[in-house]
């Protein structure tokens, strides 16, 4: 491989990746007879389409615990480090992401752990980096929740020591305020001594401090009604990188709906985040965040909302209507997306045969090789 990892070896104006397939239902909060279900075969086999069809990236969810319900909604899971072992070796191309809870998880364990990862895929790991906000995933851990800020600065001593380890040939002590590591070595490294790439999507100042300073790439959220603002944002970010001389991609998130017509997927999108809604999930999805029918006067129209919501960015229509909307988000300057499928083996093939041509004539993708 001679393409810089960090960007996914390829030169694609705006990378694709799937998102949540780890997780069962994905991000849709759905009891539609064909969500997903997120068993090993499906995964497989979904990482193998995408993986010969040209997607860029595989991006799981890091998840303990589902939010209940008759689906209960991303109840089943894959453990992602070992996911994304699995469907490295499985394919070829294709970069996977390990998203990683740094309090859950021993910077030494882990730092061999994702070597390991990136030894079976050639290089094409990579890292996630997430600090936790679901109160009752740490319980099951036995792990106490830090304050917000201190989950970043630990965050921060977690993946310093990993570099370290990814990088240094001499066994090295760590003295900070949350890691006590002595004569730490770690062999092998890196894939052709290359560190992964590494993003985080933390929305809060704490956590876009910690993305400028310590990853190649960031998500966002991106608004369909105010491009220029996202345009604006993307670039003083980016600026803010280089004034530290840092270089910093910047990613999104959503959901793809694409069918043959405009129509079919308008009203398939509308049901599934309507009639077809797992809304006792739902409930337990505001309950976490405090939120009841006691405290919420507009309750109800929040738990309207909450569907929508979770699966980010809509993008619903044909595949010309699909492409037009990808185009208008890299037209914000934004590196790529991670999307989520209602079934990502289904949906795959039209995607593949109509969406990704279409881009390619628009010159913000290669054909594949």
């Amino acid at each position: 491989m001679t393409a810089d990892r960090h960007q996914m070896y390829n030169n694609n104006k705006f990378k694709l990746g799937l998102f949540g397939a780890n997780c069962s239902s994905g991000r849709a909060i759905n009891t539609l007879p064909e969500r997903w279900r997120a068993d090993w075969e499906s995964c497989e086999t979904m990482a193998k389409l995408a993986d010969e069809t040209g997607f860029d990236f595989l991006l799981p969810i890091g998840r303990w615990k589902g939010y209940g319900g008759p689906t209960n909604f991303q109840g089943t899971t894959f453990e992602t480090i070992t996911w994304a072992t699995g469907l490295l070796a499985h394919t070829k191309r294709i970069t996977v992401f390990g998203t990683v809870h740094a309090p859950l998880f021993n910077p030494m364990v882990a730092a061999k752990q994702m070597v390991t990862a990136d030894h079976v895929g050639h290089g094409r790991f990579a890292l996630n980096i997430v600090v936790g906000w679901n109160e009752p995933e740490f319980q099951m851990s036995g792990i106490r929740q830090r304050d917000h800020g201190d989950r970043y600065d630990y965050a921060a001593e977690w993946i310093s020591a990993i570099k370290r380890m990814w990088s240094e040939d001499e066994p090295f002590d760590v003295n900070s305020t949350y890691l006590d590591m002595h004569n730490v070595v770690s062999e092998p490294k890196p894939f052709a001594r290359s560190a992964p790439l590494i993003i985080n999507a933390g929305q809060s100042p704490a956590g876009k401090s910690f993305a400028l300073n310590h990853c190649n790439g960031f998500f966002t959220s991106f608004r369909e009604l105010d491009v220029n603002r996202s345009k604006e944002f993307v670039a003083s970010y980016k600026a803010e990188a280089r004034s530290i001389g840092r270089e910093i991609d910047v990613y999104t998130q959503g959901h793809v709906v694409c069918r043959p017509t405009r129509k079919e997927a308008e009203d398939y999108f509308h049901y599934f985040t309507t009639e077809g809604v797992d809304f006792e999930a739902v409930d337990e999805t505001l309950r976490l965040k405090d939120i009841t029918r006691a405290n919420t006067p507009d309750y109800d129209e929040r738990r309207k909302q909450i569907p929508l919501m979770n699966i980010g960015y809509p993008i619903v229509g044909s595949p010309d209507d699909v492409a037009e909307k990808l185009a208008r988000i890299h037209g914000a300057g934004i590196t790529g997306i991670g999307f989520s499928l209602v079934n990502y083996v289904t949906e795959l093939p039209l995607l593949a045969q109509e969406l990704l041509p279409r881009l390619e004539k628009m010159g913000l993708r290669e054909a594949i090789k």
